[in-house]
């Protein structure tokens, strides 16, 4: 497990969630995706003002940071329930911090008496998300700048 904090997103954080997902996309995704797919789904980098207007725009964005305050990974909730993304840089893959995003969300969703969540995951996502208790409502083929590429509707109903 990965020393880190929880936090509401700030805007001094938007260019290392901007690079969290950039390297996340780049690197991690590789394991299930093709460099062709990668480099349509992310052809280059946001820079922090984009990422900004993204994160600020009423979505709540939860960061998770390392000792030295850098973001590490990111997930964001929209009021409707739909968790758009959740990228972890690739040195804190796999070591729980994550999962420890995931779980505050879910609070947080919980809290604001939404009752079902839902996303469009990548295919590493969707394991995770398994293991969370979504269900797959279906594959997503779709061509993204010219390449084709995968992702999975699912859905959890909180209780």
């Amino acid at each position: 497990m990965v020393e880190v904090t929880i936090r509401t997103y700030e805007r001094r954080d938007a260019a290392g969630v901007a690079d969290v997902f950039y390297r996340s996309v780049r690197e991690v995704a590789l394991s299930d995706y093709t460099p062709e797919q990668v480099g349509a789904w992310v052809p280059g980098r946001w820079d922090a003002e984009r990422e900004h207007r993204r994160s600020g725009d009423g979505r709540l964005v939860l960061v998770a940071a390392d000792e030295p305050g850098r973001v590490v990974a990111f997930i964001d909730l929209e009021p409707d329930g739909h968790i758009d993304r959740l990228f972890c840089a690739p040195e804190a893959a796999g070591r729980g911090v994550a999962s420890r995003l995931y779980d505050a969300i879910e609070t947080a969703a919980r809290a604001q008496g939404i009752q079902r969540l839902f996303t469009e995951a990548s295919e590493p996502a969707r394991r995770f998300f398994e293991r969370k208790g979504f269900t797959v409502l279906e594959r997503q083929d779709m061509i993204l700048r010219g390449v084709p590429i995968h992702n999975y509707r699912m859905a959890k109903t909180l209780g």
